[in-house]
């Protein structure tokens, strides 16, 4: 392609081949090079393909009014308007996903688009002569973009948008995959053993949590951080593993265990056999990234990973650092090679460890993790998670809402939610109610935790497990991007579930609860409800699940119902 991820788009800049021609959209300026039609899908909706020997671009403006966010699936990549002549992102099958919205006041998007295929060059941006929103994309040889400008809003856009990826491909997603897992990262980082493991999973399944995942460090009895132990993927830290697991099965918890899939440590016996084979040196790590283009790196990591669950019973794998593939510009392929791009050979690695896992179980699970969250990857995984933000729970909130608006039906998965010893059950309660509508995963010592913290959470993963048709697999509404997400609801049958993390009046109007729960994240307890009719009986539960309230409400008064910080407001009507 003619640019790359770093260069900065000039507004006047040439365009491909000097080529965009001008092509007939009601209501969109838009151009295109090569060969180019439209094809209206739906009232505001079109698809724009274009084919051409070289590079082709489409390139599109809308009236950039009453527009107050910018809208993308990566990490902090929501809350702002950038300029045109910003950088453009260049997505692949491991990096990013090609989709965007520009979102204006109401929630409603101006305008959204993804593009068909994942390794695309995409630009967006305000042009400063014009006061419009540009967007554009690039690829080689064929593109379809579909483009949505309905005013709709900016979910249920993104939402079709997702389904329009989704058509054709698969996605197999064990029910195991939308249960609050454990994790050993934050809570034990490299210090693993098995009783310390089985002892989490002890406690974690009392509490409700159904999964653990063993992270780093069960390879090595290194403790001092860094790769240069990676490769080889014995269990010297997990002795007799398959009895081992046999006792975490034994408790009702399902078990998944970590691999940094692209890191061939320098220390290890897989460096002298497939050390040759490298895309890059991360010589700060002591490791290399394993060049996926030569089967005999695939077959390797494939044999690696598949003992997991083949020979030590394991339902699956935490694939970590897929991302690291794509990071770095590769050398040349040698004669070895038998893919033309290293997406083609990560695709064909993920393809093979799948495809073993699930023959020895076909229930199996495989966690990825942000930035690889292309649509490309949906026949490959059965959960994603928001990347590292320890301690951070604005940011998970966000992560986790802006990946569920592009995951299609692949789960979406918290990071790891962790706190201090002396947290409040109140911080806590607060902490999962910010990851509300995706799949929680905690990772403190539960056996440090009070009494009154492991009634916390106890009682909201009971809400998680209890709901998990609304929260996961119900309609997302997110409100004001802009702002960080201040308000999450998700629709149900017959059930509204809100999250409320500022202090906003909550819409108690619509016909078509019966359940209406406002789970309180805010340190102001006035929940306030507006546009509702008829009586409901009211029940309020504090951080701890206990009842503070019951009684009934007129729903037609705008009235204030106090509900404490980390609390929950449940509202049935007949």
């Amino acid at each position: 392609m003619s640019e790359t991820a770093n260069d900065i788009w000039e507004p006047h800049a040439p365009t491909v081949a000097d080529g965009l021609r001008p092509l007939s959209a009601e209501g969109l300026a838009l151009k295109a090079s090569g060969v180019a039609t439209v094809r209206a899908v739906a009232d505001g909706v079109v698809e724009v393909s274009a084919e051409s020997p070289g590079d082709v671009r489409i390139e599109w403006r809308v009236p950039c009014v009453d527009a107050t966010a910018f809208w993308t699936p990566e990490p902090r990549g929501t809350g702002w308007l950038p300029a045109a002549w910003s950088a453009p992102r260049r997505t692949g099958l491991a990096a990013g996903a090609p989709i965007a919205a520009l979102i204006g006041t109401g929630d409603v998007a101006l305008g959204a688009f993804a593009a068909e295929r994942p390794d695309v060059l995409v630009g967006a941006g305000v042009v400063e002569e014009t006061g419009e929103f540009r967007f554009w994309a690039q690829a080689e040889g064929r593109l379809t973009v579909r483009i949505d400008t309905s005013g709709r809003h900016f979910a249920r856009c993104l939402a079709d948008l997702a389904a329009w990826w989704g058509s054709g491909r698969t996605a197999d997603i064990p029910e195991a995959a939308r249960r609050p897992a454990y994790s050993t990262w934050y809570s034990m980082h490299q210090d693993i053993t098995p009783e310390r493991v089985e002892t989490q999973a002890a406690l974690g399944k009392q509490l409700g949590l159904d999964v653990i995942i063993v992270d780093d460090g069960w390879m090595t009895a290194d403790r001092t951080r860094g790769y240069a132990h990676c490769g080889d993927w014995e269990p010297v830290s997990l002795p007799d593993t398959a009895a081992h697991v046999r006792r975490v099965h034994e408790l009702g918890v399902r078990y998944l265990l970590w691999y940094a899939l692209p890191f061939i440590g320098k220390g290890s016996a897989a460096y002298r056999k497939i050390g040759h084979h490298a895309l890059a040196d991360i010589a700060h790590l002591g490791a290399i990234v394993a060049d996926p283009r030569y089967p005999e790196v695939r077959d390797f990591l494939t044999e690696r990973l598949a003992r997991a669950v083949e020979e030590w019973g394991m339902d699956g794998l935490k694939v970590d650092f897929v991302d690291s593939f794509v990071r770095a510009e590769p050398p040349a392929a040698g004669p070895e090679a038998d893919c033309a791009g290293v997406d083609e050979g990560v695709e064909r690695l993920l393809a093979a460890i799948r495809g073993r896992i699930t023959a020895a179980d076909p229930e199996a699970m495989v966690e990825h993790r942000q930035p690889y969250v292309s649509p490309g990857l949906w026949p490959y995984v059965t959960m994603v998670r928001a990347t590292d933000c320890p301690l951070g729970p604005q940011e998970n909130r966000q992560r986790t809402v802006d990946l569920r608006l592009a995951a299609g039906p692949v789960p979406v998965h918290s990071d790891m939610l962790m706190w201090h010893p002396a947290e409040p059950p109140e911080q806590i309660a607060c902490h999962l109610i910010n990851v509300l509508f995706s799949v929680p995963q905690i990772s403190v010592d539960l056996a440090a935790q009070s009494t009154a913290q492991r009634e916390t959470i106890a009682f909201w993963l009971g809400v998680f497990r209890a709901h998990l048709d609304t929260l996961q697999l119900g309609e997302l509404r997110p409100a004001r991007p802009d702002l960080g997400y201040p308000m999450v609801t998700a629709l149900g049958a017959g059930t509204v579930v809100v999250a409320r993390y500022a202090a906003l009046p909550v819409d108690a109007s619509g016909t078509g609860w019966r359940t209406l729960m406002v789970a309180n994240a805010d340190a102001d307890p006035d929940v306030r409800l507006t546009g509702g009719s008829g009586t409901a009986a009211v029940t309020v539960q504090d951080a701890r699940g206990r009842i503070v309230r019951q009684g009934e409400v007129e729903l037609d008064r705008a009235q204030g119902i106090p509900v404490p910080r980390g609390g929950l407001l449940t509202l049935r009507r007949p």
